[in-house]
């Protein structure tokens, strides 16, 4: 790709031979540095050029008048013509050949009109002014064939070149937003970041309370809810029509209907009874497991205390995502640029080798033009018949294949040094003195030193379910216009599947990861030691699982809802305060957004660093009560408040 490629192909136009706009060793050497695209013909307003053929030319500048080749010809000032040849072919030198043979020769438009650049290219210059259309003040046009037409005519050919002169236009004012509140911005992303780290910590002494506080209120809710029923069930007692069953009733569009009958009431009271005996039973028998979860989340909030870097380790694999993204997008764009020119005679009456390839520098000594003598052999697109540019669709896909496996191979590499980290921690007999002196880049050696080929591997099982759902989402997007139920229906099955293997394989992936850190082993012993481990200790992952969830989410909600309220106040100027500092902005929601949407980016960052903390030391925490009995041999390395809630102890062992 980066041998054929040319992504000037993207970013440059081209005239009708295929030849850069102002490239050297061309006639458009010299037509501007800012090169700009001029197409004629009429064919060409659907293609978004300005002039009524695929005949395109290079120019220095776009018209910025009316004229007509006709009128340009037969007038008296000798500048008009000069002016309307720089929007002819380079080739156009004779002055005083005749309209009727420049117009057939393709050599000159038979008519510009105002036009404005647009990435590099010319558009029509189309405003409104009091509800009415116009190109240049004018309504109407010559179109240089003796006929008047409407400029409404060009709104087709320019109707997405507007689109994005708004878009540009709103760029330039979200830009300016930015320019004048970028530091208000970067500080609210700060004061996001510190309430992300102090809502960490605190989770060392308020995640119990968080926890049992959110029990309690979901027994309330479900016990209001229960009182609810019963009361709206006792009212409809005696009233007309509120005896019916359901059965009798049967199926209602208007939900309303069943609110007035004592049955539905009923229903949702007992619903609402088994919900709450079931909430209250699983408490008496998961009290313990509950109790290790919050023991365990407190325990990771110290082991984050004591490898404070790690909060800033996302950083890294943030950094190295954004050149595997660079490094496959860059590819991507030569490997789609790694076309060649093709040119295709074009004609105007009939012709046997009109659409057929053809080649420029021979095109005038062939039997063609001798054959069709008004063939031209015009630049079509850009193709190839190589074995190259046969499977350039294949290298795409394995482009993104490897731009998969490489992003899953940065983010297992950064979850084994986590993992590295944070089971140094707690394998330390006497927490922290016992721990390397720099945990993090201690783990993050042995990962690129012992464990690559076990993450690459891990990350390439990943890779292929992903790519195997691109591609699945691919073909639906292909078959969405066809009328086939079945191949639908058998799509959005195997789509759901490989979504559920996609998100098992990540959650045996992460785990199997702790293992590698922790024990060194490889890919496979690792993940079906890890597995099984969960395995036996489902209930203890299910409610350690569901316990993190719900901490994470109200850490994120209130973060992310704290930031975005202040930022909200202070750019609308609700802070009398600080109501003169604020900036005066275009649209206050561009900085509220950018706060907002960096404030979740930085707690999801801080969260997913304590997640794996949480994770790592709960694996450990298995790992060591099937391995050691507290004995002097096999001491246990759990801290004290996992071991009293435990109640177990190191026999013959000074505790940790």
């Amino acid at each position: 790709a980066w041998t054929h490629g040319d992504p000037r192909k993207v970013i440059y136009p081209t005239d009708s031979r295929g030849q850069f706009c102002g490239q050297q060793g061309t006639p458009n050497e010299y037509r501007s540095p800012s090169t700009l695209r001029l197409s004629f013909g009429f064919a060409a307003f659907r293609h978004l050029h300005v002039f009524p053929s695929p005949v395109q030319i290079c120019v220095s500048k776009c018209p910025d008048r009316y004229l007509t080749y006709l009128s340009a010809y037969g007038s008296r000032d000798p500048a008009e013509l000069e002016y309307y040849r720089q929007f002819c072919v380079p080739e156009f030198k004779n002055l005083q050949k005749p309209p009727i043979q420049v117009l057939k020769d393709k050599e000159c438009p038979a008519m510009i009109i105002p036009s404005t650049p647009l990435a590099r290219r010319c558009f029509p210059a189309i405003q409104a002014k009091k509800g009415v259309i116009m190109v240049g003040n004018e309504t109407t046009y010559d179109d240089g064939h003796g006929r008047r037409r409407n400029v409404t005519e060009l709104l087709e050919g320019a109707k997405k070149a507007n689109v994005v002169l708004e878009t540009r236009q709103l760029a330039m004012k979200i830009f300016e937003d930015y320019t004048v509140s970028w530091y208000w911005i970067i500080i609210g992303l700060v004061i996001a970041m510190v309430a992300s780290f102090i809502f960490i910590v605190l989770l060392r002494f308020l995640a119990g309370i968080m926890v049992w506080v959110m029990i309690v209120m979901v027994i309330l809710v479900l016990g209001y809810g229960i009182f609810h029923c019963y009361m709206e069930y006792a009212k409809l007692k005696g009233e007309a029509g509120s005896d019916v069953s359901l059965a009798d009733l049967g199926f209602q569009t208007d939900l309303r209907v069943y609110l007035h009958l004592r049955q539905t009431w009923l229903a949702f009271m007992i619903i609402l009874c088994i919900v709450e005996a079931g909430i209250i039973l699983l408490l008496v028998f998961l009290r313990k497991r509950i109790l290790i979860a919050i023991a365990l989340i407190k325990e990771a909030s110290r082991a984050v205390g004591h490898i404070m870097t790690s909060l800033l380790f996302p950083l890294c694999t943030f950094f190295l995502l954004c050149l595997c993204i660079a490094y496959w997008a860059s590819t991507a764009v030569f490997l789609s640029t790694s076309n060649e020119a093709i040119y295709k005679v074009f004609n105007e009456t009939a012709c046997q080798f009109s659409g057929q390839t053809c080649k420029p520098e021979t095109f005038n000594t062939s039997n063609v033009t001798k054959l069709c003598p008004d063939a031209q052999c015009l630049f079509a697109f850009y193709g190839g018949e190589t074995a190259y540019h046969k499977y350039l669709i294949l290298l795409q896909f394995f482009n993104v294949f490897m731009f998969f496996w490489l992003a899953n191979f940065v983010i297992a590499l950064g979850q084994v040094t986590l993992a590295g980290a944070f089971a140094s921690y707690y394998w330390a007999f006497k927490k922290p003195d016992d721990m390397p002196a720099f945990p993090l880049f201690s783990a993050f050696g042995r990962a690129l030193r012992y464990h690559t080929g076990s993450l690459a591997f891990g990350s390439l099982i990943l890779a292929i379910v992903q790519v195997i759902r691109v591609t699945l989402e691919y073909l639906d997007h292909r078959l969405k216009a066809a009328d086939n139920k079945f191949a639908k229906f058998l799509l959005s099955c195997l789509k759901c599947c490989f979504w559920c293997l996609e998100k098992f394989i990540k959650f045996l992936n992460r785990n199997a990861y702790i293992m590698i850190a922790v024990y060194g082993t490889n890919f496979c012993t690792s993940a079906r030691n890890a597995f099984f481990l969960l395995m036996r200790n489902i209930i203890r992952v299910a409610v350690l699982d569901k316990v993190t969830d719900f901490l994470f989410f109200l850490g994120k909600l209130l973060i992310v809802g704290s930031v975005g309220i202040l930022a909200f106040f202070f750019f609308t100027h609700r802070i009398k305060l600080v109501q003169d500092t604020a900036p005066s902005l275009n649209y206050y929601w561009v900085p509220i957004l950018t706060v907002i949407v960096g404030s979740y980016l930085i707690a999801h960052g801080f969260f997913s660093v304590y997640g794996m903390c949480v994770d790592t030391l709960f694996l450990c925490f298995l790992e060591d009560l099937e391995r050691n009995d507290g004995s002097a041999e096999k001491p246990y390395f759990m801290s004290p408040n996992l071991k009293k809630l435990l109640k177990k102890t190191n026999k013959g062992q000074p505790e940790a």
